[in-house]
């Protein structure tokens, strides 16, 4: 007999997610890995088939597909990124402290985000001021490469390529990854998500996000202020631009897991974790596998071993738990961290019930 989880119980959790302070809207999707159990629920502003930004956990999609052009032998990790990249994107790419590092940066070092290559996000310039600040005022414009290289190398890098121990979030990483698998699919990242991932999974609800006039996705929130950015949305496919379900995730993050896009044994090479700070929350980073920071004393008797997969700043997510075969999936909408801290409150909740 497969495992069985009171619907009751489930309803709480997820109604606890959107009671939280700043929290608006909520979807959570619980799956056990035999498909034995299978629910979806909602709170809030949405409904159990809504579609919203998975924002930054379209990166695990992007894994997938460095992975699949792994396993087709037309990349390799440690391939330096000058093989792909132009001389006008790598010169003075990564200078730090008067070196030159930017022809030491591989393929592996922006997928672990150990390039330490500034976040053109929420980096602070010297003004002290973020990119992010403007957007979350609501502020809509457009973050192409171009654009993001051009700061980043105004920028000062975090540390040196591959230092041990190192890591620093960047989504100019994600930025430079995507410009390498067009480079090498000679397609551009929506048409490459279509056919590695969307087409091959049937997919009807999720797509890459390209037209500004588009209003299917749920808006999302920054504290109580609604935002809705389709430029921004529409520049930052590879890091942050896909749209799908919490059903359509499940299905993706199920794929993943269980060895439909590469050897299903790779998933242990990606778990090289390194610590990273908020925001928006404590977890550690892999080669593009995150994992949740679990204390002990959350669960002091029957220890949670791993909680892996990945987190988006908006609150959305997409995590395994092989101790007891559950997958967890949805969003939150709300970019502020109200959002991870409910959802992570609720997943543990959820592990628990069932250890």
């Amino acid at each position: 007999m497969g495992l069985r989880i009171k619907e009751e119980f489930l309803n709480n959790v997820v109604e606890e997610i959107g009671n939280k302070k700043d929290v608006f809207s909520a979807v959570l999707c619980v799956e056990s890995g035999d498909n034995s159990f299978c629910w979806t629920g909602a709170a809030g502003e949405m409904k159990k088939d809504s579609q919203y930004f998975i924002a930054s956990v379209t990166k695990l999609y992007i894994t997938a597909v460095i992975m699949k052009l792994i396993k087709e032998g037309r990349i390799n990790l440690h391939d330096k990124i000058s093989k792909y990249l132009s001389d006008e994107f790598m010169e003075g790419l990564h200078v730090l402290k008067g070196v030159d590092y930017s022809n030491e940066i591989t393929i592996k070092h922006l997928i672990s985000n150990t390039s330490g290559i500034p976040d053109y996000f929420f980096h602070k310039q010297s003004d002290g001021k973020t990119s992010a600040s403007e957007l979350l005022d609501g502020k809509d414009e457009s973050w192409n490469l171009d654009k993001t290289i051009n700061l980043v190398k105004e920028l000062i890098p975090n540390f040196v390529p591959g230092k041990k121990g190192k890591a620093a979030y960047s989504d100019t990483n994600y930025q430079l990854i995507s410009k390498i698998i067009e480079t090498i699919t000679q397609k551009n990242i929506s048409e490459v998500f279509k056919e590695y991932i969307f087409d091959e999974l049937n997919f009807k609800n999720t797509y890459a996000y390209k037209d500004p006039s588009d209003n299917k996705p749920v808006p999302f929130y920054y504290k109580s202020k609604k935002l809705w950015l389709p430029n921004y949305m529409v520049s930052v496919t590879s890091e942050g631009g896909i749209v799908s379900t919490a059903e359509e995730s499940m299905i993706f993050l199920k794929e993943f897991f269980n060895g439909h896009f590469f050897p299903k044994d790779s998933i242990e090479d990606l778990k090289k974790w390194n610590f990273i700070l908020p925001p928006p929350s404590l977890f550690y980073y892999g080669i593009g596998l995150e994992k949740l920071f679990i204390p002990r004393v959350i669960s002091p008797f029957k220890r949670i071993t791993e909680i892996v997969g990945f987190w988006g700043q908006t609150g959305s997510f997409a995590w395994y738990n092989p101790d007891t075969d559950l997958y967890f999936t949805g969003t939150t909408n709300q970019i502020n961290g109200a959002g991870h801290s409910a959802v992570t409150k609720a997943i543990l909740k959820v592990i628990k019930s069932v250890l």
